[in-house]
């Protein structure tokens, strides 16, 4: 797989429309940091509404560039004791504009401690916000990051669908495959009977209350969804994949990549981080298969993600065997084809 790594602003991206598959990065969180470059304040830090209008165009200019979603890893700051609604300010002028985009998830983190203060909670979750163009994306798979399910079909878990029918499965009306005596689709009851067949298919009788026998099919999933908090744990001390990550002034964790490339990028794809910073977006889809360019104001962190590509620390994970290092596209030092 080949890279890219390029000193460049997030606002003005030099890529044609639709030409990466995913978009995904870390944008500055508001004033919460300086950002400097050879010792100069490059000016990054914005206020809350100067930065909401921002990533407005920043975000119109990177789902131009996608053919999928476009992804954040951002929060929002509490100063004086009043909170800061960055992400839920963008989010909403999002919609009210007309733009489209998927319920947020919300990475699960240990956060800072004494953060909070005496009067309010350590803050341990930030914001995942995923916008896309109207309908389904080209390519999705939602449970690449999934687990085995957790109850086996009849097991605890339940919900009523929308014909108010309780579903112990977990699934909807349009999964199951009915039959009944009267060839009605069944609209009340509770199960009576669960039992498996040699096909892996769950059948379960659910007896109406007009005396008729309702039996449904269904074949469990092997992977179930993993829902939208995403925990990694810790978010340093050495926990974000690689040494170098710490030259960046807000790193994540290769594993919270590594939870989007494999979800909204297919095999092969390209991906673009547009705040790439220490390179950890770039290195993880590298070794997951998928091609990268990285973007950054700074010339000096494009260097740093070139060395961390270069000089790979550890997997991201202990399932997966650590891909080979690979070769960049351009020369980030004098831009020249490879």
């Amino acid at each position: 797989m080949s890279y890219l790594l390029v000193k460049g602003d997030a606002a003005r991206i030099p890529l044609a429309d639709q030409s990466v598959d995913l978009v995904f990065g870390s944008p500055p969180y508001v004033d919460c940091r300086t950002y400097l470059e050879d010792g100069k304040d490059l000016g990054i830090a914005r206020k809350l509404d100067s930065w909401i209008e921002w990533m407005l165009a920043v975000t119109t200019e990177a789902l131009r560039v996608s053919r999928g979603a476009v992804v954040w890893v951002a929060s929002g700051k509490t100063e004086d004791r009043n909170y800061w609604p960055a992400c839920e300010g963008l989010m909403y002028l999002w919609h009210k504009r007309g733009g489209h985009a998927y319920r947020p998830c919300y990475w699960h983190r240990n956060g800072i401690p004494g953060s909070g203060g005496d009067q309010w909670f350590r803050a341990d979750v930030e914001y995942l916000m995923c916008f896309k163009r109207a309908g389904l994306l080209p390519w999705s798979d939602s449970t690449a990051m999934g687990h085995p399910p957790k109850y086996a079909a009849g097991g605890e878990m339940s919900h009523r669908t929308g014909g108010r029918v309780r579903n112990q499965w977990g699934g909807s009306e349009k999964s199951m495959s009915h039959t009944t005596k009267n060839g009605d689709k069944a609209s009340h009851g509770r199960p009576s009977h669960v039992f498996s067949t040699g096909d892996a298919r769950v059948n379960r009788r659910m007896h109406r209350p007009d005396g008729s026998v309702d039996e449904q099919a269904y074949s469990p999933p092997v992977l179930a969804n993993p829902g939208n908090v995403l925990a990694t744990g810790a978010a340093g001390g050495g926990h974000l994949g690689h040494a170098l990550a710490h030259e960046n002034e807000a790193p994540f964790p290769e594993a919270l990549a590594e939870f989007f490339v494999r979800s909204l990028c297919q095999p092969g794809g390209l991906i673009l981080d547009p705040f790439s910073g220490s390179g950890t977006t770039a290195s993880v889809a590298l070794r997951f298969g998928r091609e990268a360019i990285g973007m950054d104001l700074r010339q000096s962190q494009a260097r740093i993600a070139r060395q961390r590509i270069e000089r790979p620390h550890q997997p991201v994970g202990k399932a997966h065997k650590q891909r080979e290092s690979v070769g960049p596209l351009f020369d980030i030092q004098e831009g020249a084809a490879k």
